[in-house]
């Protein structure tokens, strides 16, 4: 007998005869499929996102890309501004271990924190305010060069730069002009540098940069904060011997103020010499106008001020009269008549008030304003003994 073979069920046949499974409801919690060619576009960490679109995710990146900084302006077409360490950082403790301990440890010390970013000093904020107008001018004009050019110049060595870039960058602050001289002055670098102002905690280079016809001053810190506006760089001159010369001084000085009254009546139509910080605020005054030529005279960041104890009625015409005669104005002219400028001055909320005379600066430092002293002309001839207090008037 031959065997028989038992055939396999044809194929279909063997799917009939699987048992059938139940089957499973379809599940919520998943998002539908993407298709390929979605898929492709989507961003890392963002597939299945139901209904993102291209643009978000475009910002999304743009966002964490590192933003560009804006090109330096060359030297010759831009206002600079250059600033000491010490009058943009607050470095008292490492001041007193230079003063204590000498170079090295201070050096040493300054290796060893440099990664700690310096607390904000007396120029800080006046700094971030030429930052700010800055940002409104390339705003209005995207290939002009003359902007605020902030260069920070200091005679610290150069182990110290490091922690100086750190805490710059740590504050998103763009400065990227640096002279470091090794513990020599660096006054001989600005004009190098087309310095229209010096600002330094130094009053000893701050009178060797007014020697060299440079715009300076020696920057102190307020005795209390004061809030300053984030938008408008606010700039506050006392008139004789900053922004006019001290002829006027030199009367007072000499033979009182009747006589002084007498000279300004008759002199009333003879502009004044210029004095050390005019060139500065002739600066300001150029880039109001690129501003005002825009329509936003009232809208204009920088707002200055005339803040001086002459008496309107007896002296203040030949001040204004002198500034008109340099094609020049501040957008308010205070007259305080020997009358103390800190009140005002706590209304006025400048980033920075210049006065030739340290009991104007003591008195606006006591009500929050950070004051700047220029030691330029007769008054600083004369200093009296530091216990001997000066009249207001007197100015």
């Amino acid at each position: 007998m031959g065997c028989l073979i038992k055939r396999a069920p044809p194929a279909r046949q063997r799917l009939r005869e699987l048992p059938v499974r139940a089957a499973s409801p379809p599940r919520t919690d998943q998002p539908p499929p993407v298709p390929r060619s979605r898929r492709a576009m989507e961003p890392p960490g963002t597939a299945g996102a139901p209904g993102r679109p291209w643009e978000e995710a475009k910002a999304f990146y743009d966002n964490l890309a590192p933003k560009k900084k804006p090109k330096s302006p060359k030297p010759e077409n831009a206002i600079t501004i250059a600033v000491s360490s010490r009058a943009l950082f607050r470095m008292e403790e490492e001041q007193k271990i230079y003063n204590e301990q000498g170079v090295e440890a201070y050096v040493k010390y300054q290796l060893d924190h440099e990664n700690e970013p310096f607390l904000p000093g007396a120029a800080f904020p006046f700094v971030k305010a030429l930052e700010a107008v800055n940002t409104q001018l390339r705003e209005l004009y995207p290939d002009s060069e003359e902007l605020f050019d902030i260069v920070l110049m200091t005679n610290n060595h150069a182990q110290v730069g490091v922690r100086l870039i750190n805490s710059i960058n740590h504050y998103d602050l763009f400065i990227e002009r640096f002279c470091m001289t090794g513990g020599n002055s660096p006054i001989c670098y600005l004009k190098a540098y087309h310095t229209n102002l010096y600002l330094s905690s130094d009053a000893e280079k701050v009178s060797g940069a007014i020697e060299e016809g440079i715009a300076a001053a020696t920057i102190f810190s307020p005795s209390k904060d004061l809030e300053v506006s984030e938008n408008q760089l606010r700039v506050a001159f006392d008139g004789d011997a900053v922004l006019f010369s001290d002829e006027s001084e030199q009367i007072v000085k000499a033979h009182g103020l009747d006589m002084f009254f007498e000279h300004e009546k008759a002199h009333e139509n003879k502009p004044l010499a210029q004095g050390p910080l005019k060139g500065f605020l002739e600066a300001l005054g150029k880039l109001q106008k690129k501003f005002y030529s825009k329509g936003l005279r009232m809208e204009c960041p920088i707002r200055t001020y005339l803040v001086t104890a002459r008496s309107a009625a007896s002296s203040g015409a030949r001040a204004l009269k002198t500034l008109r005669s340099w094609g020049l104005e501040t957008d308010e002219a205070l007259f305080l008549a020997g009358a103390p400028k800190g009140p005002l001055l706590k209304k006025i909320r400048p980033h920075i008030f210049f006065d030739d005379q340290m009991f104007h600066v003591e008195g606006a430092k006591e009500m929050g304003t950070v004051a700047a002293h220029v030691p330029y002309g007769i008054a600083q001839k004369h200093k009296r003994p530091a216990q001997e207090k000066q009249t207001p008037n007197s100015k």
